[in-house]
């Protein structure tokens, strides 16, 4: 893949805050759990101490670490694989720091590690997210989707998509 260009992921003062609360109580709760609750209360001590442990490890793997632009593909890169998006269907890609203001989170994670999954708004209807700072949000339209990114650089981001796939 040595025709794209990487953009990383900053993360937001507000994810930054959620994934720190979020991630002292995920560990907290099994550190009390453990050591409060009977030895023979099997099934509450699996769902204090395994659930939120499993939480905390599915939402670091789904993370968003950055974004790799090839030619005719958008990888979403996480802690350790990326997801891939085809990009030859694309109608547009634009810059909105508001698009997902507002935003009533469907299926998926609202602000621990990341912002990622099923979203709906006013503004878009339903959409997929892989964001970090929605301050730096891109939009990206497709025929039967739209997804919302967002790249350190959302101006040179939007720039390379388009002039990508201009034609």
């Amino acid at each position: 893949m040595t025709d794209g260009s990487a953009f990383k992921a900053p993360w937001a003062t507000s994810l930054l805050v959620m994934t720190s609360v979020g991630c002292i109580i995920l560990l907290v709760v099994p550190l009390i759990s453990f050591t409060t609750r009977p030895p023979r209360d099997f099934t509450g001590q699996v769902l204090t101490t395994v659930l939120p442990l499993l939480i905390l490890f599915a939402a670091l793997f789904y993370s968003v670490r950055g974004y790799l632009l090839t030619s005719s593909t958008l990888y979403i890169q996480r802690l350790g694989w990326s997801s891939k998006i085809e990009l030859v269907d694309i109608i547009n890609a634009e810059i909105d720091p508001q698009a997902m203001e507002k935003s009533i989170r469907l299926w998926g994670n609202g602000g621990l590690f990341s912002f990622t999954g099923n979203f709906r708004n006013r503004k878009l209807g339903f959409y997929q997210a892989y964001a970090t700072d929605p301050r730096r949000a891109v939009i990206l339209r497709f025929p039967q989707r739209i997804i919302v990114l967002t790249p350190d650089n959302p101006e040179h981001f939007v720039s390379e998509v388009l002039n990508r796939h201009s034609g």
